[in-house]
């Protein structure tokens, strides 16, 4: 399968041949989330701190080794962080351990919903950047807020489809259709997708790629299921490159009439 144009994911000037980043987190074990990765075949892998410890010491030694072994970049969250503080504090963390500038940031201001706090996250972002890091800001479908983000210097956004862990896939389709026309820089569907289908709609609209935890962590059989999204973000981006028919109101026959029976010409 050929796709129409030479297509890679541009992040902050790198490329990566995938389209779909993994979660590590809520595995059923350590071996199912390295088969899924290898099935995979993501452009990163995300992991946090917070979860996992503040150091190399503190963390655990099989997932730190797993983490190696993967060879595939890994992109460190702020997960958990309600507070700025706690975002410096942890991406600072995250620079010294992982070695990378890389940084999904995450700052929460509702627990119920885990939505951001996008009344501080603009701020935050513009901070990090500063600081040299490369900021993938976990936000909503605020086209407002995106639009900041992108002012201040992210260069790929990652806006939610539905709080996390729903699985209630594109819970809001205009607000992230038209995020998508307005907003110019690489967007990532972060947090709300459950099904391949959610994944190949929003690559059908045009954004530039998923992230996915829970929708395959919690799967029956999480490596299955990492396979399936795989493949529906390939289909979502090809089908977009491709450019879909547009839609009408009245049927309009598919199949030649000439030559068919009982076809009379007057």
């Amino acid at each position: 399968m050929t796709t129409l144009l030479p297509d890679e994911l541009i992040l902050y000037g790198e490329r990566f041949q995938s389209r779909l980043l993994l979660g590590t987190a809520r595995y059923p074990s350590p071996q199912i989330l390295e088969s899924a990765v290898k099935i995979a075949q993501p452009a990163m892998v995300t992991a946090s701190l917070r979860r996992q410890g503040a150091n190399p010491s503190e963390i655990s030694s099989g997932f730190w080794d797993l983490l190696k072994q993967l060879h595939v970049p890994v992109l460190p969250n702020t997960a958990g962080c309600h507070r700025p503080e706690e975002v410096f504090q942890i991406a600072q963390m995250a620079r010294e351990v992982f070695e990378t500038d890389w940084i999904k940031l995450e700052l929460i201001g509702d627990d119920y919903t885990l939505q951001p706090d996008t009344l501080n996250l603009v701020n935050t972002a513009q901070q990090l950047i500063k600081d040299g890091f490369k900021v993938l800001p976990y936000c909503t479908e605020d086209l407002v807020v995106c639009q900041r983000l992108v002012d201040v210097g992210c260069q790929a956004i990652m806006p939610w489809a539905a709080p996390i862990g729903t699985g209630k896939g594109p819970s809001n389709p205009y607000a992230l259709q038209i995020l998508r026309e307005r907003i110019k820089v690489p967007m990532i569907v972060d947090a709300g997708l459950g099904l391949p289908s959610h994944a190949s709609q929003v690559m059908e609209w045009g954004y530039d790629g998923v992230l996915l935890n829970t929708a395959v962590a919690l799967a029956q059989y999480p490596s299955q299921m990492a396979e399936a999204f795989a493949y529906s973000v390939q289909a979502g981006r090809l089908a977009y490159l491709a450019g879909a028919m547009p839609a009408n109101h009245q049927a309009q026959s598919s199949t030649p009439t000439l030559g068919t029976p009982f076809w009379h010409h007057s």
